[in-house]
């Protein structure tokens, strides 16, 4: 049984992960949790006596297969909730993040089994993150950035990137959202922003919101 700090803090290091491979450094884990360095210190001395994580001075921190599992768990219940308060309850995809972070910390493993049940088992979250299963598997995802494609290309919006609520907002005032069909009408040398079409509208996007942005090309 691990407290919610601790499940927080495995979540975060299973994030950064793929940005850190050689192992996620103090300072890296400190912004990601808004916290002082300290802190983070005294939390992977916490986490390491645990069994939880690695962790070798100037390289860093890594989950161990125990952490990871206990990491990817967290996840599960995250996403799982999530898609119950879209398609259950209503709630819109910038209000669930912030919900599904206290859901997730609920330890019924019958619940949470019961919830997969209950969504008929879905495999991705309304962000279009994959949801592991009970074994802790993901589905492998085909997906690029909208920003390495070129003009001509076209596919359709899988996930984002950014799921910060002022982005999945200013997504919805440009009706940008999952499914939807964009193709590429122009891209600019200078700063990468693009053109698009999505239907029968046009709009100019800047480097910055097409990398935040999962395409599944077509």
């Amino acid at each position: 049984m691990f407290s919610l700090s601790e499940e927080n803090y495995l979540k975060a290091i299973f994030h950064l992960e793929n940005a850190y491979k050689s192992g996620v450094s103090t300072n890296a884990l400190a912004e990601e949790m808004q916290t002082k360095a300290s802190s983070v210190t005294d939390m992977i001395k916490r986490l390491s006596d645990k069994e939880l994580v690695k962790y070798k001075k100037y390289q860093g921190v890594k989950l161990s297969e125990k952490g990871r599992a206990a990491a990817i768990e967290v996840i599960r219940k995250h996403r799982l909730w999530e898609v119950f308060l879209v398609d259950k309850l209503g709630f819109n995809w910038d209000e669930v993040h912030e919900v599904a972070e206290q859901l997730e910390h609920i330890k019924s493993e019958k619940l949470t089994n019961e919830l997969d049940k209950f969504l008929e088992f879905p495999k991705r979250d309304p962000h279009g993150d994959p949801i592991p299963d009970a074994e802790g598997n993901f589905s492998v995802a085909n997906r690029a950035l909208l920003a390495d494609l070129n003009k001509g290309d076209t596919g359709i919006c899988v996930g984002v990137k950014d799921s910060s609520v002022e982005f999945l907002q200013y997504l919805d005032k440009n009706k940008i959202s999952l499914g939807k069909e964009m193709k590429v009408l122009e891209k600019e040398d200078f700063d990468q922003s693009m053109l698009i079409k999505m239907g029968d509208n046009t709009l100019r996007i800047s480097n910055q919101i097409s990398t935040n942005l999962f395409i599944k090309t077509v």
